[in-house]
């Protein structure tokens, strides 16, 4: 299955690459081989998103009481929420087959016509990252969805003609973790569309613990509680924070890991109590002793840090102004009192100054 995109290009390609190297980056790594046997297998074993497993679950019991195929789904939101986690779940509820590929990976309409046609009534065919499906394979899909045909053209010129093949009626679970790219004839194909949320610390800490046990690993209330604390809201990171600290704890022989020997271990993962990493703290650092705490242009961040636009407005950027330390402003980003107490800082900015740059915030 193709990763979760770490970095965007503008022409909406993505390139994990650039978060590849942080541990507390949602998209999936190679690192994070070992992640399916700590994936819950069914809605009521499921932390988090209580709404939409709700919802779901009477959705699929609609289905399968009916004997049909559920409606097509799409989930979309931040990447490590849960969104293959959940599609699996679906097929497993229904109790019907489960296909996996991806959006990159479907370039012609013969890669998607060889899936389709494979399937069996009422399977479940699960399209990651799916705005990244070329529009010659969109195109297709289009019918499949409606009316459970494809029309094919076979071959060439003069002599080419049009082949209607029949499918199996199936339910296709779309995955995105940019609905704004998706167009819209593909996003009305889909009759529930699901929004994932960032997880509350208390349900990361129930995602941690139920992860300690699956590792073996002796984890006290507050050392689950602790790494929870600084996984940015993001089960994914929990589990790949959970897993580094396991590392730590065996080298070390600590056992049980409790809040002082997790504090201890994601310090020496550079994460700090917010969750921020090395990453994190050289931007902000950067805005605030280079450039006063800004205005400063995305441009001249991105030539300061050797870093790609792209990688700095989709992987740094967002945790950030989420967590209220930077604002994007029609002058540039500017820091936050927030972030200037978090680096230890005394405040630069005049709070006059911010609350003008506050009235009239918005994206460059």
């Amino acid at each position: 299955m193709i990763p979760d995109p770490g970095q965007t290009s503008p022409d909406g390609a993505t390139d994990a690459n650039a978060a590849d190297d942080r541990f507390v980056t949602g998209s999936r790594t190679e690192s994070d081989g070992g992640e399916e046997g700590l994936r819950p297998t069914s809605l009521s074993a499921f932390v988090g998103q209580r709404k939409v497993c709700e919802n779901l679950a009477v959705f699929v019991a609609a289905a399968r009481n009916r004997e049909e195929p559920l409606d097509h789904v799409l989930f979309h939101g931040p990447p490590g929420l849960g969104k293959t986690t959940l599609a699996q779940i679906v097929a497993r509820e229904l109790g019907v087959g489960f296909r996996a590929t991806s959006g990159p990976v479907l370039v012609k309409p013969g890669d998607l016509a060889a899936i389709l046609t494979n399937l069996q009534p009422c399977d479940v065919l699960f399209i990651d990252e799916i705005h990244r499906l070329s529009p010659v394979v969109e195109e297709l899909l289009y019918p499949a969805m409606e009316d459970f045909h494809l029309d094919l053209v076979i071959g060439e010129g003069p002599a080419a003609r049009t082949v209607r093949v029949g499918l199996p009626p199936f339910t296709l679970v779309g995955a995105t973790t940019r609905s704004g790219l998706i167009t819209r004839p593909l996003r009305e194909c889909f009759g529930i569309p699901l929004r994932l949320q960032f997880y509350e610390v208390d349900e990361l800490r129930h995602i941690v613990a139920r992860g300690a046990r699956v590792l073996a690993l002796s984890l006290t209330d507050d050392g689950a509680n602790e790494i929870a604390r600084r996984s940015r809201g993001t089960p994914r990171v929990s589990v790949r924070l959970l897993r580094r600290v396991r590392d730590f704890a065996a080298v070390d022989g600590t056992d049980p890991v409790d809040r002082a020997a997790a504090g201890a271990s994601l310090t020496r993962l550079e994460i700090d109590d917010r969750g921020l990493d090395a990453m994190d703290r050289r931007y902000l650092q950067l805005i605030a002793e280079h450039f006063s705490g800004g205005p400063v242009g995305v441009e001249t961040l991105a030539a300061a840090l050797s870093e790609q636009r792209d990688t700095i407005e989709e992987v740094i950027e967002p945790y950030l102004i989420q967590q209220g330390f930077l604002m994007r402003t029609p002058r540039g980003r500017v820091l936050t009192e927030q972030a200037y107490g978090h680096l230890g800082l005394p405040v630069r900015i005049p709070p006059r100054q911010l609350s003008l740059m506050v009235d009239d915030a918005d994206d460059e």
